[in-house]
């Protein structure tokens, strides 16, 4: 359940800090990638460079990394980066800076920028625990969406006995592989996803093709992945950059496969659609050329030498082909672009490439379609049921459409 999760790690100010270097070394060793964010008082009981070698990641706990050259931590990108944030161990203070919406440090700062869910594992000694104060917050906490790994019951360190040990590393590990089980729902599963143009060969230089990103499969792709789905993601050559290309295909649970023309697309597909074990769900999210031509050159052609017409051929129609070889249960979810309203080619297409379900994208919308980080959707299906949404991004969209196919399940 760990694998490709990324994970912040919150650190305060509790003897318990100690306890964080074998949680993280669980976590690593679970396959989830760590970054770690300590407040000033967590210093005090563990330092950063041991927390930094087991995460592979520099640990930040400053808001200005470098006040003389006046920069400051990203604490808005970490907020966006995590799967989670778990604090652990989380103090009286913490949990009440949390509660208040404070932003007095890092974490806390991180804690109010953050768009993913949050994991507390508390440490303290029994009467901070036990105070009305404390127990207010951690309501208050639960009813935000925050949840709660409760602490231990043992030898405190200011040596009474009672609750409010922070739970064992195992034990907060667990816990996070059951959280992120209920949260993986297509954990099990298996799909084939292409993405991208293809480029057709005119000659050794030049080629047919078009002006599709890949950005839309790349965001399907990394969607499933982190619900839990292992993915056979098809690229023709994607128009993003390589940091941002392995940012969103390299999550442990996403298959890359790189190919060129469309042929090479359709050969691949189909492999990776045969193959042990079956698949769950199509999605033929690239732009596939419809033709290439008929006798490429060989060699770069001179300008002077350029035919003065091109011979085409059709390529094989990808989507039609593995919708007819999918094995059964598979759903096939397939895309239309349009230049206008193109309501009714998507209905023939939903019908010819016997698909589920089709996603609708006109270039007419303003800021959808290929070139862009958003789009505007609909979804056609059988019945003439048709789904409209506003413009929204391209990581949205996967998560619209990963929401309908995970209800044809109910």
């Amino acid at each position: 359940m760990l694998r490709g999760r990324r994970i912040v790690l919150g650190l305060t100010g509790s003897i318990a800090a100690y306890k964080s270097a074998y949680l993280l070394r669980l976590l690593t060793g679970a396959g989830a990638e760590v970054r770690v964010v300590m407040t000033p008082g967590a210093k005090e009981f563990i330092t950063p460079l041991t927390l930094g070698t087991l995460s592979g990641h520099p640990v930040v706990s400053e808001l200005t990394e470098d006040r003389e050259a006046g920069t400051w931590t990203h604490h808005v990108e970490l907020g966006l980066w995590g799967d989670l944030i778990l604090v652990a161990p989380a103090t009286a203070h913490t949990l009440s800076g949390m509660a208040e919406g404070r932003g007095d440090s890092l974490l806390l700062t991180v804690l109010l920028s953050a768009k993913c869910p949050v994991i507390v594992a508390p440490a303290m000694d029994r009467d901070m625990w036990l105070h009305p104060a404390t127990q207010a917050n951690i309501t208050q906490l639960g009813e935000r969406g925050v949840e709660l790994v409760p602490p231990g019951t043992g030898e405190l360190a200011s040596g009474l006995v009672g609750v409010g040990r922070m739970a064992e590393p195992e034990d907060i590990l667990e816990h996070l592989q059951g959280w992120f089980a209920k949260k993986a729902p297509l954990a099990g599963r298996r799909a084939l996803v292409t993405a991208g143009p293809t480029h057709e060969p005119v000659d050794a230089v030049r080629f047919l093709g078009n002006r599709s990103s890949g950005r839309m499969g790349l965001c399907l792709a990394q969607e499933l992945a982190r619900r839990g789905c292992a993915v056979d993601l098809v690229c023709g050559p994607l128009s993003l950059g390589e940091d941002e290309i392995q940012h969103m295909t390299g999550h442990p649970l996403i298959n890359k496969i790189d190919v060129e023309t469309a042929t090479e697309m359709h050969t691949a597909a189909l492999q990776a659609l045969l193959r042990e074990p079956d698949c769950d769900l199509i999605i033929g999210a690239a732009a596939v050329a419809d033709a290439r031509p008929a006798a490429p050159i060989k060699g770069k052609a001179s300008g002077s030498a350029l035919p003065d017409h091109i011979d085409l051929v059709s390529n094989p129609d990808i989507l039609a082909d593995l919708a007819s070889k999918r094995p059964e249960g598979c759903v096939a979810i397939g895309f239309s672009l349009a230049s206008d309203d193109g309501l009714e080619a998507a209905k023939k297409k939903l019908a010819t490439k016997k698909c589920d379900l089709i996603i609708l994208n006109s270039i007419a919308d303003q800021g959808s379609g290929f070139g862009h980080k958003t789009n505007r959707i609909r979804m056609v299906w059988p019945g003439n049921r048709i789904d409209s949404f506003e413009l929204k991004s391209k990581a949205q969209v996967a998560v619209d459409i990963l929401d309908a196919y995970q209800n044809m399940d109910r």
